[in-house]
């Protein structure tokens, strides 16, 4: 898998500043009892899982913070493979400054990499399927204020990101057409409008939807909730209408169900659970004794 590092935002990096503050405080009393300040150590962060491994840029932002002189060593690349017990990276610096952003870090890395692992589940479906035209979507149903995070792990996993919000993608869903006046209403408004640059994807929920959507000049059309037998005859319909419009299928799409999505030949499948129910990965961070 290739290595997809990422720019980490200034908006992130705030927000890891937070979630340092949140957790340091007014200070590590136990360090501050036990550890010398001068105490330098070696340690080593350890996959306890098999995974992939997401979050690198992250886990280096957090100990920047704490202390801009620690060293860090990665052993693996952004998407590799990683199995229990390997050793991920080596961590050298003062004693305390670690221990300070061991948690943080941690969480961080258990979260994403739980993410792009179970992306790359998902995709690997595609691929024993020897379908390599459709495509893994995720949703905007992310943390609130980590939505960059968990959309960079879910493209180190192999899949790609939906749109990242309300601002850089027209998405027509069931609530607008209620709020317009219906899908006609919506379509028709929306051909009068300078939009500019940005694509027009409509939601639909039943064939009948269908067949008004392909009439109009949209980039995409979300099959919300169908069946895969709905879906085919759907692809029915699209053949009928003499239509490229791709599809996305939306709902109900579970790693025990996704095959028979797959075998519809839909352009993308979009997984609100890739980052919602993604379960973490699991990491621990261990002080050499020398």
């Amino acid at each position: 898998m290739k290595n997809k590092m990422c720019d980490i935002s200034d908006g992130v990096k705030d927000l890891i500043k937070g979630a340092l503050e949140e957790d340091i405080g007014s200070g590590d009393v136990t360090c501050e009892a036990l550890i010398d300040p001068n105490s330098i150590s070696r340690a080593r962060v350890i996959s306890k899982n098999d995974g992939i491994l997401a979050g690198t840029p992250y886990l280096m932002e957090v100990f920047r913070q704490v202390d801009p002189k620690i060293r860090i060593t990665a052993l693996k690349k952004e998407g590799n493979r990683l199995q229990k017990g390997e050793p991920v990276f080596e961590i050298e610096g003062n004693t305390r400054a670690i221990l300070k952003g061991e948690r943080t870090a941690l969480n961080l890395l258990c979260h994403l990499s739980g993410i792009a692992t179970l992306t790359q589940k998902f995709v690997q479906k595609i691929h024993e399927a020897g379908n390599f035209k459709t495509r893994i979507l995720d949703t905007r149903k992310t943390t609130p204020l980590w939505r960059d995070a968990e959309k960079y792990a879910v493209r180190v996993g192999g899949g790609d990101n939906h749109r990242m919000g309300l601002y850089d993608m027209i998405l027509i869903k069931e609530n607008h057409l209620t709020g317009c006046g219906g899908i006609v209403k919506a379509l028709d408004k929306l051909s009068g409008e300078n939009i500019g640059n940005l694509e027009v994807e409509v939601e639909v929920k039943n064939l009948e939807e269908l067949r008004i959507a392909l009439g109009y000049n949209v980039h995409r059309i979300m099959l919300d909730n169908f069946t895969p037998k709905m879906i085919n005859d759907a692809m029915t319909v699209r053949e009928k209408a003499g239509s490229g419009i791709p599809f996305e299928v939306s709902g109900g799409v579970t790693i025990e169900n996704i095959s028979e999505y797959i075998d519809t030949g839909a352009e993308y499948i979009s997984i609100g659970s890739l980052t919602h129910s993604s379960k973490a990965s699991d990491f621990s961070l261990i002080i050499s004794a020398d």
